[in-house]
């Protein structure tokens, strides 16, 4: 596990947030849907909100790391010295062979299908709030761990 990828993957969600959210992107309607309006915004404590959101997508940098490479999972169902024999002899041959932007990518966009969908699905529909709301938010995290589980599995 690279920690300097961990880290710049976890930049990502503040990157494609500033762009993604941005009025003339998806900002003003975000804001409609959310009821959030530019004095509100400005009342929040943004040192402190940019620095919990940086934590957490550190968070989550770690756990895709684990949904993106994933090349010892079928050797953990064996266990012991063989399994470890075996493992060091498939990735001396295939080692890489899967870890590319685009194998991580396709990775982190499924998570955000099968995973962040059902959550903020769920959380909007108790909420009461429209597809839109929904639909907005899911955008952005397709498009924020498609581009982290690249990083995360290409990064070398």
């Amino acid at each position: 596990m690279n920690f300097i990828a961990l880290l710049v993957a976890a930049i990502i969600p503040m990157i494609v947030g500033f762009v993604y959210y941005h009025k003339s992107v998806v900002g003003s309607a975000w804001m409609s849907v959310t009821g959030m309006t530019e004095e509100k915004a400005q009342q929040g404590n943004m040192p402190l909100i940019f620095g919990i959101s940086f934590l957490f997508s550190l968070f989550l940098s770690f756990g895709l790391n684990g949904i993106v490479i994933h090349q010892a999972g079928l050797f953990s169902l064996f266990g012991g010295d063989t399994a470890d024999e075996l493992f060091k002899q498939v990735m001396a041959v295939k080692g890489d062979a899967f870890k590319t932007f685009q194998h991580g990518a396709l990775h982190g966009f499924i998570a955000a299908v099968v995973i962040a969908l059902p959550i903020l699905g769920t959380n909007a529909l108790f909420e009461q709030k429209g597809w839109k709301y929904i639909w907005i938010n899911v955008g952005y995290w397709a498009v924020t761990l498609t581009l982290m589980g690249g990083l995360l599995c290409a990064w070398k």
